[in-house]
This record gives structure tokens, C-alpha cells and sequence, in this order.
């Protein structure tokens, strides 16, 4: 089986979402063909490099969301207009007023609007140029004044309008891309998007031009990632991108085959925008449990009277809950020491980091035994790597017991980390912490100290009770959260996508022109000799909204955007 794998800020780049599960579900479907589609997020990502690829990945091709040149594409009187059609459309829905009635309507003018770009850009070879100019702010501002339209959006004023033009330039930039070619994503058996957004954008495309089924799997949804990132945009820019990014996913989950959240939050969020109950199946991320075997096997290592917090150092953790919650722990423990082990993530982090070290020192002065020994702080902040925690092992063995304090949470990976270690856990009820633990550890409501405080004292003083639920979250994350179990669930998943959905390809002569019945045999995609073209040329054939390119032959050089393997 050939899987176009389509991702955007991760894989095989070095650093960004996502890396790691990528990598690991390639090796570990070693039978099947890989092509990636890449979309990468900044300069200094490409800078970085990819990882090293295993051999069943065939070619790469990669694009930049964070810069576009003008492609120089001039588009005539005609495709001028139907430019200004098509963007119109799209505006026009984006400042639809709500409606339960209405919504199946407006996704289908959406959905109309955007293949009829995608079109248009295949048809002229891009539109990068149209979507930067004055015809689309026209588009906009018509929209947000037309009769019906939200008050936000009638609120609009031009900043407003260039900044919401410039965002949707940027989430359509894949509409321009050369990979929709026969020799492209219309060559694979099944287009496999690392999450929803722009990385799902060309899955739609290859299902819209050639009929290729898309999977979208998502463990963190892209959608609520925008509306917490928009908070610092004006309220007609939240409205009008809140409208586009719901919109897309709509289309997105409404097209998919199949869509394999990481967790039951993520899993509503879905439902919520539409996704249809029956195409979903969770899937868990999978995580190497080895390198957590040996203190999971020694679960007496641990100190007693330390508790550890592990992860990016960020406010959505919420630290500042954490310190005043460990405040009360030491009035009833004094022996009790914290250690936050963990990096800040940006300025921001950093900033945070600051702050947690000051109250700190405030809460808790440093203690000496007597009057001739040095002060010691009962709170330490680490980083992972140094020489008293070497490993990320280590952090969660230096501590009887781990603790999750934030007020924001997808999928919990500390937590799945600790349950490996065999620790207990005391965490906030936020994202997917319940689903995780599943019974093994305590939750209390987020921002809520004492409870959190009055959690922690309780297994402190029960030891028994720590190592009842430290092996039952061992045991329960070997089995629900392995590499071996996501693989093994992904195998299925493609083989259940393909037999319901393949993709019908006709083989002309090149002579004749006439199809060649039976010319593409189940050997086809084996490696070696099976793989050679001969004289046939391919033409991938689509479902209704199909739009016939050239006929291409097999082994079609690519364009330079494209590394081949």
C-alpha cells in the first residue's frame, strides 16, 4: 500500500508536532510505502534539518506556510472573475449569520468556494498573487457589509480586513501547490493527515481531484488550538477566522473516510463541528514504554517525602497553583519536598519561570537544621539533562509521587510517562487527564489548591495505597498507550480504508490511447521490477467533483520541491 503522509510543523523535520509519533508509525509499518507531504512553520525549522528517514519512505516533498514569492501567475479577464466568484462565495459565508437550518447549506457554498479555487489554481498554477490582492479585500469588506452579516463582522474596519485577508492567504497556500499531479498524491492508495487544519487541506484536494480517501488523525485539535491562539486579535479578525477555521473543519471531517482522534476530548471537539459518530475511532497515542521499564520494575527507588511535576514550563500548567498548593501540604507534611523539572517554552515561559522562582522564595524561605548549616529550599527547579536528573526517567523516580496542575490539557503525556514509572498521580480534571488515568490516581478540579493540597497529604500518608495505584497505572499504560498497540491500529485502519474506498486508476496505451484492462496488478507497488511502467501511462479517475489532469507517465521526474529517496 502507497500512504501520502501529510503533515504541517513536524515530521521529518527535526523539531515541531508530532515528530516522534510520525517517525514511529513509519518504522513500524515497514510494509507499506511512504510519501510525505510536508508544510513546514518557519525558516529555522528547515534550517534544522530532517531526521534520518527510514527505507520505506520513497520521496519527500516539502512547502513553507511561513513565506510564499509571488509565483508571477498573471490571471486573466476570465479567471479574474472567477476569482472574485469563488472568494466572494467564501467570504460570503464566513459572515453568514448562524443558523441550525442554514448550516448544511452554507457548508456546501464553502465547500463549492474552495475546490473552485483549487481549480482555478491548478487550471492558471497558482494563486498567490489573487490572494494578496485588492480583489479579495473587496470581497471581504462586501461581505462583512452585506445585509445579515454578524455585528462583529460589521464592525470590521480595514486593519481588520487586511489582517483576516493575510490569515486566509496563508491557510490557502497548499491551494497552489504542484502535488495534485498523477505523479503526486494522486499516485498513493490513501492520503494520511497528521492532524486537521492546513496539513488535512491537500488530503481534500487529492480526494477532490483523484478520489484518494483521507484519514485525519488529530491529538490535538487544530481548531481549539486557533481559538486559544486568537485571543489577542480584535473581535471582527476572531469572528471571521473563528468562521474559517470552523468551516474547514467541517469540510475536512465531513470528507474523511475515517477520523482517529487521540482521546475523547478531542473526540467531542470533532463531534461538535460535525464529524459523523460512525467514521470516528480513538486511537491512543503510542509511547516507548522502555525507557521507563527499569523504574517501573523498581517502584521502592522512589523517596517517599518528594513530590515532581514534569513538563513545559508554560501558564497554562498553572505552577502558581502548585506552590500555594504545596504550601498547605508542608503544614501538614514537613518533610515534603517539590522539585519542577521542566524547560519554559518562548519568552513567555520564561517569564513564567521567573515569576514561579520568586513566589518560591517567598512562600517558602530557605530552612537550615542549625544555626551554622546553609539554607535549603524545599522547592528545586531543574531541567532535564543535568547531573542530578540525566534522564526523564530519573525525574520521575527521584518522587513517590507525580503531580499535574494546569488549567489546559489535550492529551496528557506527563501523566502516561509517570503511570510507565509505576507512580500515582494527583492531577487537575482538565482535557483527557480522566480518560488517561482511568482510575488509577486522584483528579481535583483545576485551580482549586487545596484540594489539590488535601490530594497529595492523603497519599503521602498512604504508602500502601501509592503502590496499589502506581502498578495499576503501569499496567493500564501497557496496555492502552504503547508504540505496538497505535501501530497495530493504524495497520487495520488502512486496511478497512482502502478495501472500502480504492482508488480506480485507468492505464492507457501509449500507442493507442486505449485502456489497458488488468494493467495494474495487485504487485504493482512492490519495490524492484513490479514497479516498472513499460509504455502505460496512468490516469487516476475521481469521484463527482474529479477534474482530469494530463496523463503522466510512471516515474515522472518531480518538481525541485521534491526530494526522492
Amino acid at each position: 500500500m502507497r500512504i501520502g503522509l501529510l503533515t504541517e510543523g513536524g515530521y521529518p523535520y527535526v523539531s515541531g508536532d508530532a515528530r516522534l509519533w510520525c517517525d514511529r508509525l513509519v518504522r513500524g509499518l515497514g510494509q507499506h510505502e511512504f510519501d510525505l507531504y510536508a508544510l513546514s512553520r518557519s525558516e529555522r525549522q528547515e534550517d534544522e534539518g530532517w531526521v534520518e528517514l527510514p527505507p520505506q519512505v520513497s520521496r519527500v516533498r516539502t512547502a513553507p506556510l511561513w513565506t510564499a514569492e509571488d509565483d508571477g501567475v498573471v490571471l486573466g479577464r476570465r479567471a479574474r472573475r472567477r476569482f472574485a466568484e469563488c472568494y466572494g462565495e467564501l467570504a460570503a459565508v464566513l459572515c453568514a449569520g448562524p443558523s441550525e437550518e442554514s448550516s448544511a447549506v452554507e457548508a456546501d457554498r464553502f465547500g463549492s468556494a474552495l475546490y473552485g479555487l483549487a481549480e482555478l489554481a491548478r487550471d492558471e498554477g497558482g494563486l498567490v498573487g489573487a490572494l494578496r490582492s485588492e480583489t479579495a479585500v473587496r470581497a471581504l469588506e462586501r461581505a462583512c457589509r452585506a445585509p445579515g452579516a454578524p455585528r462583529a463582522a460589521r464592525e470590521a474596519r480595514v486593519p481588520d480586513l487586511l489582517a483576516v485577508a493575510a490569515h486566509l492567504e496563508r491557510a490557502l497556500r497548499p491551494l497552489s501547490l504542484d502535488w495534485y499531479e498523477d505523479d503526486g498524491l494522486g499516485s498513493v492508495d490513501l492520503c494520511h493527515a497528521a492532524s486537521g487544519g492546513p496539513a488535512a487541506l491537500p488530503g481534500l484536494l487529492a480526494r477532490h481531484f483523484a478520489g484518494v480517501p483521507l484519514l485525519v488523525t488529530e491529538y490535538g485539535v487544530q481548531l481549539r488550538t486557533h481559538f486559544l491562539s486568537a485571543t489577542e486579535a480584535s473581535p471582527p479578525v476572531r469572528a471571521l477566522l473563528a468562521a474559517f477555521h470552523g468551516r474547514l473543519a467541517t469540510e475536512i471531517y465531513g470528507r474523511a473516510a475515517l477520523i482517529t482522534p487521540g482521546n475523547t476530548h478531542a473526540r467531542r471537539w470533532q463531534e461538535r463541528c460535525g464529524a459523523d459518530r460512525d467514521k470516528i475511532r480513538t486511537v491512543y497515542p503510542g509511547m516507548d514504554a522502555a525507557h521507563f521499564a527499569e523504574v517501573g520494575e523498581s517502584p521502592e527507588c522512589a523517596d517517599p517525602d518528594t513530590l515532581v511535576w514534569v513538563g513545559r514550563v508554560e501558564p497554562t500548567k498553572d505552577l502558581i497553583s502548585l506552590l500555594h498548593a504545596f504550601a498547605e501540604i508542608r503544614k501538614e507534611e514537613p518533610k515534603t519536598r517539590l522539585r519542577i523539572i521542566g524547560v519554559p517554552v518562548g519568552a513567555e515561559g520564561a517569564a513564567y519561570l521567573g515569576h514561579c522562582k520568586a513566589l518560591a522564595a517567598q512562600l517558602f524561605p530557605d530552612e537550615a537544621d542549625g544555626l551554622h548549616a546553609v539554607g535549603d529550599n524545599p522547592v528545586s527547579f531543574e531541567d532535564i539533562g543535568g547531573p542530578e536528573v540525566p534522564t526523564l526517567a530519573e525525574a520521575y523516580a527521584s518522587g513517590a509521587l507525580t503531580v499535574l496542575s494546569s488549567v489546559v490539557e489535550g492529551f496528557p503525556i506527563s501523566l502516561v510517562e509517570a503511570m510507565f514509572c509505576g507512580r500515582a498521580t494527583v492531577s487537575t480534571d482538565v482535557g483527557a487527564v480522566v480518560e488517561v488515568i482511568g482510575g488509577t490516581g486522584l483528579v481535583v478540579p483545576p485551580r482549586n489548591p487545596r484540594a489539590l493540597a488535601e490530594a497529595c497529604v492523603a497519599l503521602l500518608r498512604d504508602p500502601e495505597r501509592r503502590e496499589r495505584l502506581g502498578a495499576a497505572a503501569r499496567a493500564r499504560a501497557l496496555e492502552l498507550f504503547t508504540i505496538e498497540q497505535n501501530i497495530t491500529a493504524f495497520h487495520g485502519i488502512y486496511l478497512e480504508i482502502v478495501s472500502r474506498h480504492p482508488v480506480r486508476r485507468v492505464v492507457l496505451d501509449d500507442t493507442t490511447g486505449e485502456p489497458l484492462p488488468f494493467a495494474v496488478p495487485a504487485e504493482a507497488h512492490m519495490p524492484g521490477r513490479w514497479t516498472d511502467s513499460g509504455s502505460a501511462r496512468v490516469v487516476a479517475r475521481g469521484g463527482p467533483g474529479w477534474a482530469a489532469g494530463p496523463p503522466v507517465r510512471a516515474n515522472t521526474p518531480l518538481p525541485t520541491t521534491e526530494a526522492a529517496r
